[in-house]
């Protein structure tokens, strides 16, 4: 029987990981380890200054343990604790709130971080995001109900299908998945790559009570990108994008141009 391990960033009471879990549910023996609340952004870190706790919990019916770390401390607990260091065949990492999309995002997001953790091991890993209309719905567990999960829930039960019987292509080692907000399941699915940016970065000065300066890290949305991109296929056009993602980030260049660096 395969085995599957399902994780998230929002936490393992937000109704996106409860989708996933449906998802993949009856393809396999599921665990699902997750952080015990909100943990967005915080991208692959890993608690190495501070102890870990878990508890066992009920998630519809399904084993399931909130663990006190971020999404990779998860992942890392359910594989080497929870699973006694047995490999899972498939990890899914999700239903984020909040698309997950351009380099700005897969190198921030626990979402993406989590599922990097299990590629590390070499477990073929899915991870699954939906469009938010309010980007502070990114960080709001309270909305997260306001949200249709549906879609990328069947889609991610498709998907994990095909990869536990047939695995990845050489070379990926996650399928990043993104489901725009008015997704349906006639909504057209795309192969794309990666858009530079999403985000205009920007900085916020604000005062204290006592009238000293504190700063938010801010910023407006990059909507328009080029084809074949994920932010052109999510914002632009409407459909749902899914990135083949590999954790060998070793530039495709002519190595002998990097040496010429250094003469």
């Amino acid at each position: 029987m395969y085995r599957i391990l399902v994780t998230n960033d929002d936490g393992v009471y937000s109704a996106g990981i409860r989708a996933a879990v449906r998802g993949v549910v009856g393809l396999g023996e599921l665990l699902v380890a997750a952080p015990s609340g909100q943990r967005s952004g915080v991208g692959r870190s890993i608690s190495i200054f501070e102890p870990l706790r878990y508890n066992k919990v009920k998630l519809d019916g399904v084993e399931a343990y909130e663990v006190s770390g971020t999404p990779t401390d998860s992942v890392i607990m359910g594989i080497f604790w929870l699973m006694k260091g047995e490999l899972p065949d498939l990890a899914v990492s999700g239903i984020n709130i909040g698309e997950n999309i351009s380099t700005d995002t897969v190198t921030t997001s626990g979402t993406i971080g989590a599922a990097l953790e299990a590629a590390s091991y070499g477990v073929p890993a899915i991870t699954a995001s939906v469009q938010v209309v309010d980007q502070g719905d990114k960080f709001d567990s309270k909305n997260d109900h306001a949200y249709q999960f549906d879609v990328a829930s069947n889609l991610i039960r498709r998907v994990a299908k095909n990869v536990l019987e047939k695995g990845l292509p050489p070379g990926v080692d996650i399928l990043n998945i993104n489901v725009p907000v008015n997704a349906t399941e006639d909504t057209e699915v795309v192969v794309t790559k990666l858009a530079r940016k999403i985000f205009r970065t920007a900085v916020q000065e604000r005062a204290d009570p006592r009238g000293r300066p504190y700063y938010w890290i801010d910023g407006d949305l990059v909507c328009t990108e080029k084809e074949g991109t994920d932010v052109r296929a999510v914002y632009q056009e409407g459909k749902i994008s899914i990135t083949p993602l590999t954790i060998d980030n070793t530039a495709r260049v002519d190595f002998s141009e990097i040496s010429e660096l250094v003469r």
